[in-house]
């Protein structure tokens, strides 16, 4: 997805939009399609219901024709009579003569047999079943339990399927009613017949079929046989398949004259038509679609853009204030959220500038704070020293070696001044302090001499253990008073005696300088702030500048320093100063150094 995080704000609500449009219409359209064709489905299984139903009432009203004829021909006094004879060629012109005054009321496909009690035929009237036509008729006999009552039901006679109605004929005997024949009357199951049911049901299409067999269908043979297939698999609901087109079925069985089902009626309706709507509905919701896409899109990508355009101006702003321009300002175009954003900016702007202007008022104090701190902590101790001689000199007569030796010292204290003041000069002149070529041994000697009166005063023992060989660019008045601040602040760190060591060894093009001493060592919790100004620990008088003032005049020199210390086993300060000349760090200020804390 890292190209989508490269996008810019526009095109990821133009992205965004689309894709939630697209899923809405998609879902939309799948919702509508299916309702559609649950709709379509249970449309279809209701017209096949409504053309079984129409079938049953057809059938029914064939099947009670058959009956009415039956039931009149059988209650005929020549009828019975004749049939009473026992006479076939009686039998046959007595039923002939009955038959052709109602045959034209039954459709062609009729026929008309008389069977006498043990189901022997006896006449054949009418349109017989397909040749041959059997000589018994099982079904007289099976029947019988069930006279005088009309039997009917299908039967598969001679591989057709029909419709029969079996219709006792009796006399009255001195021991009862006696069944003298048994007119059997039917339909012939024929594919003309089921052309004129579905004309009859509006277009369904039915199939009879028993054991596989096909007895009469309004398909085509390939249709024909490939639902016939189905059939038996189908499930209540289930659409079926004929290769082509889809349907709808409705499945009912067909039984005897005892209820027994022989075979099954399969009524279709297609599902061609309900297609053909359903892709139609896919188009409509398809066009609707991409029409409200565009539109939806390009209002979008306007909406958009009217939305981005003040975002894009609170960048630039943005982007302007991350260059230190305080000074710029957002339009407020309006007043919705973005509006008072982009006041807020503007409020925020302002803040920032009073403030740059409050924190570069501060800053300056805090500079010649810092700057008159620095003077102050540079010019005690010479000042001490010119003090301490000046009041000597006037309160005792002393010889002249001593005058000789404190007016030494006078000048020294004078011209440690000169040189601080020199250096503040440099600073505010932007001038940087000219190096000369240093003996380091001597720039530590001539720190350490300053600190001989406090060292034997304490007890403290100095060893200085650097090779006279060592020479090295340097400012060395600063670099002294880097060395005596590093030994002064060992010599407060043992006020009961110890040892302060000095050493040097050059590698890499670098000369590192330790100052140890035996003291208590460096607490953990002052180490992180041992450098930072101001800060001071413990230290009676202190200003807290001496270790910063020193560090700064080694980064000034190119160099580092830093310390290590173990609680207990004393501290130890490094200084490692390049062999060769080089400008100091740009992030590290010049500040004037000093000597003690």
């Amino acid at each position: 997805m890292r190209w989508y995080r490269r996008l810019s704000l526009v095109w990821k609500i133009w992205l965004s939009t689309s894709v939630a449009l697209t899923a809405l219409f998609a879902i939309t359209g799948w919702i509508v399609q299916r309702h559609a064709l649950e709709t379509t489905s249970r449309s279809l299984h209701e017209e096949a219901e409504t053309s079984f139903q129409a079938y049953v009432s057809l059938w029914r009203a064939r099947a009670d024709m058959l009956r009415s004829v039956a039931a009149v021909i059988a209650s005929m006094p020549n009828v019975r009579a004749a049939f009473g004879t026992r006479d076939p060629l009686t039998i046959r012109d007595a039923a002939q003569e009955v038959w052709n005054r109602v045959a034209h009321d039954l459709e062609e496909s009729a026929f008309f047999l008389v069977a006498d009690p043990e189901g022997n035929l006896v006449a054949v009237l009418g349109e017989p079943p397909p040749a041959p036509v059997p000589r018994s008729w099982e079904l007289v006999r099976e029947s019988r339990a069930r006279f005088p009552d009309q039997v009917s039901g299908f039967a598969v006679r001679n591989g057709s399927l029909v419709q029969l109605v079996l219709t006792p004929v009796y006399v009255d005997s001195p021991r009862g009613p006696a069944l003298l024949s048994v007119l059997v009357t039917g339909y012939t199951v024929t594919s003309h017949v089921a052309r004129r049911l579905r004309q009859a049901t509006g277009g369904s299409e039915f199939l009879f079929l028993s054991r596989g067999e096909v007895f009469a269908s309004t398909l085509d043979p390939r249709a024909t046989r490939r639902l016939a297939e189905s059939v038996p698999q189908a499930l209540a609901g289930q659409r079926v398949s004929d290769g082509a087109r889809e349907y709808v079925p409705l499945l009912r069985d067909l039984v005897d004259a005892h209820g027994r089902p022989i075979g099954r009626l399969g009524i279709f309706r297609s599902f061609e038509a309900a297609r053909q709507r359903v892709a139609a509905l896919r188009r409509d919701i398809i066009r609707i679609w991409a029409a409200a896409m565009l539109a939806g899109l390009g209002l979008t990508w306007l909406l958009a853009r009217r939305i981005i355009e003040p975002v894009k101006r609170l960048d630039v702003a943005a982007a302007e204030v991350a260059r230190q321009n305080y000074d710029y300002r957002v339009q407020v175009a309006s007043e919705d959220e973005l509006g008072r954003l982009a006041s807020t900016f503007n409020s925020m702007c302002q803040s920032l500038q009073e403030a740059r202007r409050e924190l570069i008022r501060q800053e300056r104090i805090s500079t010649i704070g810092r700057l008159a701190s620095s003077i102050v902590h540079d010019l005690r101790n010479p000042l001490a020293a010119i003090y301490g001689a000046a009041e000597i000199l006037m309160d005792t007569e002393l010889p002249p070696s001593q005058v000789k030796r404190l007016a030494a010292s006078l000048y020294k204290a004078s011209r440690r001044i000169q040189e601080l003041l020199q250096d503040l000069m440099n600073v505010a002149r932007g001038r940087p302090v000219e190096r000369e070529l240093c003996r380091l041994v001597e720039v530590i000697e001539g720190a350490a001499e300053n600190l001989a009166a406090a060292m034997q005063a304490h007890g403290i023992q100095l060893q200085i253990q650097v090779p006279n060989t060592l020479e090295l660019p340097l400012a060395r008045a600063r670099m002294e008073r880097v060395f005596f601040n590093l030994m002064h602040n060992a010599v407060e760190a043992m006020p009961s005696g110890g040892c302060v060591r000095v050493t040097a060894e050059a590698a890499n093009g670098a000369v590192t300088v330790c100052v140890q001493d035996t003291g208590p060592g460096i607490a953990p919790e002052v180490r992180d702030q041992l450098f930072q100004p101001f800060a001071s620990f413990g230290k009676k008088g202190g200003l807290g500048l001496g270790l910063a003032l020193a560090r700064q005049t080694v980064l000034d020199h190119g160099g580092e320093m830093w310390a290590e210390s173990e609680p207990g086993r004393g501290a130890r300060f490094y200084v490692r100063l390049p062999l060769e000349p080089r400008d100091a760090s740009p992030a590290a200020p010049h500040v004037p150094n000093g000597a003690t804390n």
